[in-house]
């Protein structure tokens, strides 16, 4: 096993690849344990697997744009979507994408490397609820004088 193929199978973040028609040609084991779905349950699928269906439509609009430019305009951002695990339950993601070219410069593949961040999202939202509700307060005692 190359040092490449130990990277992908150890690494504890979900590592996924997509052909350019959208189906997965690589998914590791940290994929596996984020999304439910095994390796071969998940080879030769389409990403519609874990892309929750309300956001399909806007997914592959950029997914088509990006094998149709040869170009990410993500480039190092940090991506965070939701998405889907085998069970229908819904996760928080962060990732980043690249582009595995070809000889003649399109896109062959697409790859993210993904990162579970629920729970970060579920209390950054409590967080965010919280000051509204406190804002909300504060203006009502103000108005109250």
């Amino acid at each position: 096993m190359s040092i490449y193929e130990q990277i992908v199978r150890g690494a504890a973040d979900a590592i996924v690849v997509a052909r350019s028609d959208g189906t997965i040609a690589l998914w590791n084991p940290g994929a596996e344990r984020m999304f439910g779905f095994t390796e071969t349950e998940a080879l030769g699928e389409s990403l519609d697997l874990i892309v929750p269906e309300k956001y399909r439509e806007r997914h592959w609009v950029g997914f088509r744009e990006v094998m149709r430019t040869s170009q990410t305009h993500y480039g190092d951002q940090v991506l965070r979507v939701p998405a889907m695990k085998k069970d229908g339950s819904r996760v928080s993601i962060a990732f980043t994408v690249g582009l595995l070219k070809g000889g003649d410069g399109q896109v062959e593949e697409i790859f993210a490397i993904m990162r579970d961040e629920t729970e970060a999202f579920t209390t950054q939202k409590a967080l965010r609820d919280r000051v509204k509700e406190l804002e909300h307060a504060l203006e009502e005692a103000k108005a109250k004088g």
